[in-house]
């Protein structure tokens, strides 16, 4: 900064000429500050203006050291600063003068003191002091040594150029304080705005944390889990299995029926969100896959449909889906207890176990073993009985049979239902599952009681048997409805004998024991004549008529037809059993 000297301030103070510093390296116009006043108070107040008015402390040195001439016969050889690297020569005096060695100012130590000039009788290094110490130095040298006056000259002027620098000091430090200040409120501001937007959103995290740890106190579920990220985010909420049927929904707008992707496009979609770390946007909706320990078990998602969501719906979505992530799996495994005791308890009713033990370890499992049962052996060539196949069995039996246990058997799948498959509805739900219908299922008599569940299992065996080899291999086979196969079988006793026969002619066996009649026995003669009406007549004692009659009679009373054949066949090997085996036992 340039400092002028006012003017008119003094008679004494010639007319000051443009001119540059001698060293002056910038080039700038100065006012060239001629010696203002000798022996003037006048002139050193104009002075005084001057230097502290100077803001540049090297501007400050340098006009000082233009003023020394002023006092008399003297000259400015040098001037310094004090830096904190030492003493610093102020550029722009006299480049002729003679040359100061800075090494004699670097030892004087801040006091005043003579250094070595060449043909200078006398030179004086006065140290220019503030309260903080030494600021720097003049050097003045004279022909002659100062007298009083000019002592006190000099002295005034290095108490002025002191205190100007002080000053000048201040003035920076001022400034820089400023400055400082200014940046440090503005880091102030900026730290609050910071710390505002930081508890804004630890508050809203707190919310999320809150409401849905409130949810996990309360047992969870995936209806308090959508509720609860509806409430947080104000978008609806909605969980759907992997297949992406939907399972829980929370929010207006709920779509009736819900859409279901084919399943090409729900593994494409899966697949494009399982390649991110976090919920992706996929069209209207923001999707986060629920995967605890790498499996998949269904997906959260937040209807956006005007992309609305920001950093706090993103962070209460993440959360939620963790918290559904450890209730779907908790879920998943208390299912895998549940189904591995159902099977367990399965495998030994069919192995044939203690029926006050099978009934507490139903019961335990919520299944009633006291009501009627019918085992049920499905088997579907190309299958494998694993647990894919096993489930499908179990949503194929979910709307067709009741309360079922289930278990595996080598290839096969079996079942233990409260109630009685309904024809083929078994067999053409799971066809549409499974996408074929290449399989057959063989269904038990009822069982009443577990010590009977073993002989079902035989009698599904033997109903999916005779199925499979039949001409129409695929479909349902009723034990009950096996007529003659019931016995050609291995393994058959004489209960399953009477049953046949109790079957086929269990009303005319009850009839005749009532009526005191005659009509088995005149159906057993009858086929044993071959059906011949002449001969079985002879062969019963009764005239024609009367075995017309008598066989009209069979028809009503076992509401059976004798003109079909496989009836017939049915018939004709029952009254064997029952004559040959059974001894004619009604």
């Amino acid at each position: 900064m340039a400092c002028r000297p006012s003017q008119g301030l003094s008679p004494h103070v010639p007319d000051q000429e443009v001119a540059r510093h001698p060293g002056d390296t910038t080039g700038s116009e100065r006012r060239d500050p001629r010696p203002l006043a000798a022996l003037d108070p006048h002139g050193l107040l104009v002075l005084s203006h001057t230097l502290f008015t100077c803001a540049e402390q090297g501007e400050i040195v340098r006009l000082a050291m233009w003023q020394v001439r002023a006092l008399g016969p003297y000259r400015a050889e040098a001037g310094y600063l004090a830096t904190g690297d030492g003493l610093s020569r102020v550029p722009g005096h006299d480049a002729g003068a003679p040359t100061v060695d800075d090494a004699q100012m670097t030892e004087l130590g801040g006091a005043d003191g003579s250094v070595s000039l060449p043909a200078r009788p006398w030179n004086r290094a006065f140290g220019l002091r503030g309260a903080d110490g030494l600021l720097g130095y003049i050097v003045v040298s004279s022909p002659s040594g100062p007298d009083e006056q000019g002592h006190f000259l000099l002295e005034t002027l290095v108490k002025l150029t002191a205190a100007a620098l002080s000053l000048a000091a201040t003035r920076a430090s001022q400034h820089d304080n400023a400055g400082e200040l200014t940046r440090l409120r503005t880091e102030r501001d900026t730290a609050l705005r910071q710390l505002d937007a930081m508890y804004s959103e630890l508050h809203l995290q707190k919310k999320v944390h809150e409401t849905l740890a409130r949810v996990t106190a309360r047992g969870g579920g995936e209806d308090a889990i959508t509720q609860a990220l509806y409430e947080l985010t104000g978008l609806s909420a909605l969980i759907e299995d992997r297949f992406g049927n939907l399972r829980s929904w929370a929010g207006p707008d709920r779509p009736d029926p819900h859409p279901v992707r084919s399943s090409t496009r729900q593994e494409e979609m899966l697949r494009l969100v399982a390649r991110e770390a976090g919920p992706v946007r996929v069209k209207a909706r923001l999707i986060a896959l629920v995967r605890p320990r790498g499996h998949l078990l269904g997906v959260l998602a937040l209807e956006d449909p005007e992309a609305t969501a920001d950093e706090h719906t993103m962070f209460a979505l993440d959360h939620a889906q963790r918290l559904l992530a450890q209730e779907l799996l908790h879920v998943r495994e208390l299912t895998e207890v549940e189904l591995r005791l159902r099977r367990q308890l399965i495998d030994d009713l069919l192995e044939g176990t203690d029926e006050t033990s099978a009934y507490a370890r139903a019961e335990a499992l919520g299944h009633d073993l006291r009501r009627t049962h019918y085992v049920v052996v499905v088997h579907w060539p190309g299958n494998a009985a694993d647990d894919s196949f096993t489930r499908a069995v179990e949503r194929a039996t979910a709307t067709t049979a009741a309360h079922t246990l289930i278990t595996r058997r080598g290839d096969r799948v079996v079942l233990l239902t409260e109630a009685r498959p309904d024809d083929d509805a078994v067999h053409a739900a799971l066809a549409h599952e499974l996408g074929t219908s290449a399989g057959a299922i063989g269904v038990s008599t009822r069982c009443d009681s577990p010590d009977a569940v073993p002989r079902c299992y035989q009698e599904a065996l033997r109903a999916l048997e005779v199925r499979q080899n039949s001409r129409e291999r695929s479909g349902t086979t009723f034990f009950d409805e096996l007529g003659l196969y019931r016995i050609l079988g291995p393994g058959n006793d004489l209960r399953e004998l009477e049953g046949f026969v109790r079957e086929w002619l269990g009303r005319l066996i009850d009839y005749d024991a009532e009526h005191d009649a005659q009509l088995v026995e005149t159906l057993s003669r009858y086929f044993d004549c071959g059906g011949n009406y002449d001969d079985a007549a002879v062969a019963l004692t009764v005239h024609r008529s009367t075995l017309r009659y008598r066989l009209q009679r069979i028809r009503e009373i076992s509401d059976r037809d004798l003109a079909d054949v496989d009836t017939r066949l049915n018939l004709q090997v029952a009254t064997r059993v029952w004559k040959i085996i059974l001894g004619g036992r009604r």
